[in-house]
């Protein structure tokens, strides 16, 4: 049976718990810059994963290195968020879910 889905809440904690293991174990300083600085260098790592599977890039990449690279991106965008005190949950709804609802 396959685990349990996970909700963005789930993720966002087991995130900075790693994040924060991280930080100790290579004595990562995290102000504000690092986690835009560290989300744009995973989203380049996504990019570069992209560009190789479509024979666009040096080198080989495969599915499964394409999802590792997004749930990077993933992570780091919700310690972003965590950082500067952003509630993913609230701000999809306001700006994207909003669309879904029925106009009078």
């Amino acid at each position: 049976m396959p685990p349990p889905p996970l909700t963005l809440g789930d993720v966002s904690e087991a995130a900075a718990r790693i994040s924060d293991i991280y930080a100790r174990k290579y004595a990562v300083a995290r102000d504000d810059d690092w986690y835009l600085l560290k989300l744009q260098e995973e989203l380049g790592e996504l990019a570069q994963a992209h560009l190789r599977l479509s024979s666009r890039g040096r080198g080989e990449a495969t599915e499964h290195d394409r999802a590792d690279e997004a749930a990077d991106v993933l992570c780091m965008l919700l310690l972003y968020c965590r950082r500067f005190g952003i509630d993913p949950d609230a701000a999809v709804r306001r700006k994207w879910l909003t669309w879904l609802e029925p106009t009078a």
